[in-house]
């Protein structure tokens, strides 16, 4: 009898011990441990694809954080939100406020977001029909014309540069309209107090559905060049590195997905949906508040290892220099720590 009931003992030691150690395998590092919490500022937009992804699909939660995601309206408001330590990361479009931000030692490029990039309808150039009809039927003819934007120091502003680059012609050959927004820029063109926009690829496709205009070219056929970045302050860096490390680790694995699902063209350059479409839109759809079909027209392209077009980034600095919106002390390596991707 008291074989019986040691071997009963050992028998469910056994089983526990058994299943404690499965446990322990099998619990991801997130609930195994005390997550590391950290924050990412993004805009709602298609480009913030892989930010969604990961932190819809776990991959942020594999990798032991607990990441807060905060929505901002507008691409300056996010760098200026890690620079005061609002946000830890942030991921959105380059522009003269952020570089200005770098020469402060405030904010320092890890990653890269979406770019512009031959045979992706990102950003157009859309012409009034007054202009077409006077000659306005490609980008380089925007020369001498009126054209509107949100800002001066925006990325509208940096693609009327480096189109002038290429054309051999400077923003000072165009008059810039900056109207603060996109819908005040659409009501100027549509009022014709403008001969051109440039604009999103779905706000462009909406001003032609009205008969107000005609998309004359896009940006990524035109002028390749790196419209955004995942971005850190350099204290995170210096004092948090292997937070980073694992947010980057992250969001590359949903880059890689995402570039998977939307990047793939067909001989004729059509969209060839790849693995995982679907669910990977209806995430983004739903972070953007978006219907999937919207969505899918401004889908942009993103290297699926997050590398950078550094030579781009270096003539963004060069050129907001020349425009005197950024230190010309500033030297453009230094806003880059390049490290986390292995670039």
């Amino acid at each position: 009898m008291s074989f019986t009931r040691w071997t009963r003992r050992a028998l469910l030691g056994c089983l526990t011990a058994t299943l404690a150690a499965t446990v322990a395998a099998t619990t991801p590092p997130a609930l195994a441990q005390t997550a590391d919490k950290a924050s990412v500022g993004v805009l709602a937009l298609s480009s913030s694809g892989p930010i969604f992804i990961a932190k819809a699909k776990g991959y942020f939660a594999r990798e032991g954080l607990d990441v807060d995601l905060k929505m901002f309206t507008s691409a300056q408001q996010v760098p200026v939100a890690v620079a005061s330590g609002d946000v830890d990361f942030g991921v959105t479009g380059l522009t003269a406020g952020f570089y200005n931000l770098a020469a402060k030692g405030a904010v320092t490029i890890i990653a890269a977001q979406s770019r512009d990039e031959p045979g992706f309808p990102l950003s157009a150039y859309v012409a009034t029909n007054a202009a077409y009809e006077a000659g306005l039927t490609r980008p380089a003819d925007l020369k001498g014309k009126r054209i509107a934007i949100t800002t001066v120091g925006s990325t509208f502003h940096y693609m009327i540069g480096i189109l002038g680059q290429k054309h051999g012609f400077t923003v000072k050959d165009v008059t810039m309209v900056p109207l603060q927004d996109v819908p005040k820029m659409v009501a100027a063109f549509k009022g014709g107090q403008v001969d051109a926009i440039l604009a999103p690829s779905t706000v462009a496709r909406q001003v032609v559905a009205d008969g107000a205009g005609r998309i004359v070219g896009w940006a990524g056929d035109e002028t390749p060049w790196q419209l955004g970045a995942l971005f850190t302050g350099p204290k995170t860096i210096q004092q948090r590195r292997p937070v980073v490390e694992k947010f980057v680790r992250a969001y590359r694995t949903a880059l890689a997905e995402y570039h998977a699902a939307f990047n793939g063209k067909d001989s004729s350059g059509a969209l060839v949906k790849g693995p995982g479409y679907d669910e990977l839109l209806a995430i983004i759809a739903e972070a953007t508040k978006q219907k999937p079909e919207i969505v899918t027209a401004g889908l942009p392209y993103a290297d699926p290892q997050a590398r950078l077009l550094v030579d781009d980034v270096v003539n963004q600095v060069r050129f907001w220099q020349s425009e005197g919106q950024v230190d010309k002390t500033l030297d453009p390596k230094s806003v880059m720590d390049l490290s986390f991707i292995g670039q």
